[in-house]
């Protein structure tokens, strides 16, 4: 039976990684907010035919002519957002199965939109399947029985269906909404199969503006030498992924405190330690430009993520800001001020976090 005119549409936002990055895949600590500026739009329809939509733009398979489909190609890759509403229909089903949650067999169709830039370090890819996990909770009606704890988890398993290569730290951030401290520690991985995820006061952030290319650089390939490296035991990774995540429990006081002086100082030292461990080639060229053009003004700077967008805090304010954007606009790249995005947990679902 189709449930008729039912339509579920959820968002989820583009997320930046402030301070802790890497660390989140490496039994650290991070803290990340979600931003206002890009976001994923899933929505759901009840259908008789369970449909996986694919998008006219970015799932396009119709071209005028091969030097269009070669040039397309080159720009946006294979891979659109159809494999990854699948995965996440796969995982969900899978999950309910195992955990004994009852769910409907009504059918429905699932599109996308997004604006999230590609390849930026924005996390664009959990976007979409964190706005369809969030359809499929309400659709099948079991948002109270997947725990928040363990949704990123879901939409992290999803993407290693497909061979995507990330940790935990954006997908809470999507999940959460907001400014959020993570704690990924062995001892709470092991033993409650997630981290520790504590909601911070949006307000507590300066203005920050973020920084991107128009032709980003892929940040798929950023984790690999250093990741065997902390495996094999390698002392100075082990303790440099050690510092960094120290970098965020101490941001977490310094932005409490405002201290915004050593706010600056944490984001610098946060860049400065991964590209020690992973080192110019593997960053990229284009990548580590972003930053020097913002410090190159005094403003702290660092990767969003794993490259293809960096965050910048001007601690001078807005003659420092202005000389941050003609140096952007020198150098072709592209800035914005941030808008970070507040939590998209409901009062219900707060008061059932684990916090300890």
């Amino acid at each position: 039976m189709v449930r008729e005119r039912e339509v579920i549409t959820h968002k989820a936002y583009a997320r930046v990684g402030l301070l802790g990055n890497p660390s989140d895949v490496y039994y650290g600590k991070t803290i990340s907010f979600s931003v206002a500026n890009f976001y994923a739009t899933v929505t759901l329809r009840a259908s008789p035919e369970l449909v996986i939509q694919p998008h006219p733009v970015h799932d396009l398979v119709h071209f005028s002519s091969l030097p269009q489909l070669v040039t397309r190609l080159n720009s946006e890759g294979y891979y659109g957002g159809v494999r990854l509403l699948m995965a996440i229909c796969k995982v969900f089903y899978a999950y309910c199965k195992d955990n004994a949650i009852e769910i409907s067999d009504d059918n429905f169709t699932l599109s996308y939109d997004t604006n999230i830039p590609r390849q930026a370090g924005l996390s664009g890819s959990s976007g979409i399947v964190c706005a369809a996990l969030s359809c499929l909770l309400d659709f099948f009606n079991v948002r109270e029985l997947v725990k928040v704890e363990i949704r990123p988890n879901l939409v992290l398993a999803a993407e290693k269906e497909l061979g995507i290569v990330a940790g935990l730290q954006d997908r809470v951030a999507q999940v959460y909404g907001g400014l959020v401290y993570m704690d990924f520690s062995k001892e709470n991985m092991d033993e409650l199969g997630h981290g520790i995820y504590i909601p911070m006061d949006l307000s507590l952030l300066p203005p920050l503006y973020l920084i991107y290319a128009e032709n980003p650089s892929d940040s798929g390939k950023v984790h690999s030498k250093v990741r065997e490296r902390w495996l094999d035991g390698d002392e100075f990774i082990v303790s440099s992924m050690e510092e960094v995540a120290n970098i965020a429990e101490e941001g977490k006081t310094v932005l409490e405190e405002k201290d915004y002086s050593k706010f600056a100082t944490l984001m610098n030292r946060n860049f400065d330690l991964r590209r020690s461990m992973f080192g110019d080639e593997a960053l990229g060229g284009l990548n580590i430009k972003m930053v020097e053009v913002a410090r190159k003004v005094g403003a702290a700077s660092k990767f969003t993520g794993s490259g293809g967008a960096v965050v910048a805090f001007c601690p001078e304010g807005t003659s420092q800001v202005k000389l941050l954007q003609d140096e952007c606009q020198k150098e072709g790249l592209l800035i914005q001020p941030i808008e970070p995005f507040p939590s998209r947990l409901s009062e219900i679902e707060l008061k059932t976090l684990q916090t300890k």
